[in-house]
Order: structure tokens, then sequence, then C-alpha cells
């Protein structure tokens, strides 16, 4: 069972920017997999500080997972929780980036006394889309499938960025490397910032021949098709992260990811309050006064809703799960009927006859009744 990203950051829950960012920096230089090689418990309290820092130093992230917890961010599959920016697979690689954005510094191997460190390839950049839903859709949850423009792998040259037959040659810009590295200092003392050379894309090559199809970037802009499995009590607002699922990188490297926000289609029937919606009837003088069953909609189809006698215009019924699923636990809300009482404003001779005699039955004139409206 995960732990609380507040005390895994051991923090209270309305710590500022500054707090979790000395907290987590403290616990990932403490637990840094290169100050602790082959320290497979030291790894895991590494993946799970920059797991908690991830979510904890984004405010929308921070905000879902305050009103959810850990169902922001480890519902549904395909990464809902890479939804609402955790992440159910958080892994390595994942915890390594997250550190590296936190210093500034995308490596550490100078600080920590090792080597000159693996190339690094610059990485597809993210997509963003919004996606809209309609409350049948979010009651139980459904599959879309969405259509994006992104960058793919260029398919005259397989993403290498070259003419067929031409052979890479090493970058002059950073030697091969595949980075440019800049020394800085913190707190903690001199960092060598490394970032991938633009020149190469940090491959450490360049193409002698660059593709005519795509300019030697070995990407083109294609439409894609792509499944979004979206969870049952989303809201707009909430959304969900697809790995790998954006924009090529440059000559084979990395995809980016794929963001997307959910929004809310208006009900024709329907307003939503939370897991509830509430829907507003109108019946008849007679239908109050005597009771009766009807018949009402709900996301589901029509259902029978049963009308006390008496009932009075402003009440309000209850149907049970009938309402949108909660996404933190799946149970259903609610359905709220509020009753208007229709009061006939033309009526026939005989309509007319027949309410003097029931008004002659109370025995007495009809009073008005006077009440203090409380605000």
């Amino acid at each position: 069972m995960k732990r609380d990203y507040y005390e895994v950051l051991g923090l209270e829950k309305g710590a500022g920017e500054a707090e979790i960012k000395k907290a987590y920096r403290k616990l990932a230089m403490k637990y840094h997999p290169d100050k602790n090689p082959g320290d497979k418990n030291a790894e895991e309290q590494f993946k799970e500080a920059a797991e908690a820092y991830s979510v904890l130093n984004d405010s929308q992230k921070r905000a879902q997972y305050d009103q959810f917890g850990h169902a922001a961010t480890d519902a549904g599959a395909g990464g809902f929780g890479g939804g609402f920016g955790g992440s159910a697979d958080f892994d390595l690689s994942d915890a390594l980036r997250t550190f590296m954005e936190g210093f500034g510094s995308s490596s550490f191997d100078d600080f920590f006394g090792g080597g000159t460190g693996s190339r690094r390839r610059s990485r597809g950049s993210d997509l963003k889309v919004t996606l809209k839903l309609i409350l049948e859709e979010i009651a139980e949850g459904v599959t879309k499938t969405i259509k994006v423009n992104r960058m793919d792998s260029c398919d005259s040259c397989n993403g290498t960025g070259g003419e067929k037959g031409s052979m890479p040659t090493r970058c002059t810009s950073c030697d091969g490397s595949g980075q440019v590295r800049q020394i800085s200092r913190s707190l903690f003392g001199q960092f060598v910032n490394v970032g991938a050379c633009s020149n190469c894309g940090g491959s450490g090559e360049v193409v002698s021949k660059p593709c005519r199809s795509c300019g030697g970037d070995g990407r083109r802009k294609k439409s894609a098709q792509i499944k979004v499995n979206v969870p049952a009590g989303v809201a707009a607002g909430n959304y969900m992260t697809l790995r790998g699922e954006g924009n090529a990188g440059p000559r084979g490297s990395d995809r980016g990811d794929l963001v997307v926000f959910f929004d809310e289609k208006e009900h024709k029937y329907f307003t939503r309050h939370g897991a509830d919606i509430i829907t507003e009837v109108e019946i008849s003088f007679s239908q109050a006064a005597l009771g009766e069953k009807i018949e009402v909609p709900t996301l589901t189809g029509s259902a029978n809703l049963t009308i006390p006698a008496g009932i009075q215009s402003g009440q309000v019924l209850r149907m049970r799960s009938k309402g949108l699923g909660e996404l933190r636990d799946g149970r259903k809300g609610d359905q709220l009927v509020k009753i208007q009482v229709s009061t006939p404003t033309k009526l026939n001779s005989g309509q007319k006859k027949l309410f003097e005699q029931l008004s002659s039955t109370n025995g007495r004139k009809d009073k008005t009744k006077v009440r203090k409206v409380q605000l």
C-alpha cells in the first residue's frame, strides 16, 4: 500500500512550495542511485520521493491528490494516474527525470564523481488535447478514440534522418558525446548541467545526406487514432497522461506524452453536483394532491418515480444510485428530482366548479399563511 505523499517527504499538508522542494532534495541526495550503487532499498526510496514530489510540486496535480488521495493517481488502465499526473508505473527513469528537472540538471555523474555520462537524445514534445464527454459516458466510464496530428517516424528513412546508403558522422558541436555541458553552482555545491546537443539531438551523430522527405529530422506530421480508456466519475479539469503517445523525437529518439484533458458537455435534463445529478420535474395539481407513479429520464433510460400524495412544490425526491460513478471508489451517486407543482391558469366552468366544491369541503375559507424566509 502506498504511503501518503506528504508522509514520504516528511511534510504537513499545508507545506509551501519551497518546503516541498527542500524536503525532496534532501531525500533525493540521500537515496540517489549514484550514491547507493546496487542498493535496491535506496532505489525504492529514491523513486518514492520523486513520485511524491512530481505530484505535490504541481499545483493542479496536488489539488487532485488532496481531494482524491492515491485514487487520483492510480485509477484506471492506461495510466489515468498518469492521468492526474502521478503514475501506477512510476519507474526509475521517471524518478531520475524528476530529479534532473528538480535540480535543473540532466546528469550528476560529475557531482558524484562518476564518469562522463551517457548520451541523452532529445525526447519528443508532449501533446495536449481536450476530450468532451456527456454525462452518460461519465456515469459508466467509456473508451473513446481520438484523432491527433503528431510527429511520427518518417517512412522514407525509417526515422534515421538520412538518405538510403548515407552514413552518419560524428557531431562536431558536441564531439560525438551528444551532450552539451555547463557548470553551475547551487546550495549543494558545484553541478554539471548536461543537456542534449541541439545540433545532433543528443545522438552524437549527424547525417551526411539528409532525407529529402523529412529534411534530416527523421519525422513527419501524421494523423493517428488513439484509444482513451476513461474511468467513471471524471470531471471537467481532470486529465490523464498517455505515456509515449506524443510527438516522436528527432531521428528515432523517444516519444513525448499525450495529455488528455476532460470537459463536460451541457446536458438537456441534468445538472451535475459532484457524483449526484439534479433535474426538475413539473407535475399537475391533481398529481401533487393525490400522488402518482410517473416516468422520469435517468442516465440509463426512463425509470419510475413515486410521487407521494400531498407533495409540495420545491420538494426534492431522491433516486438512489442513479447518478455518476465516484472516481475514488466506483460507488454511484444519486439522482435528485426537484418537484414543481403547476397551478392551472385557465379553468373551464366544470373545473372551476370542482375546485369550488373542494374548497367548500374544508368547512371554512382557505386562509393565506405567511412565514418568515430563512436566508
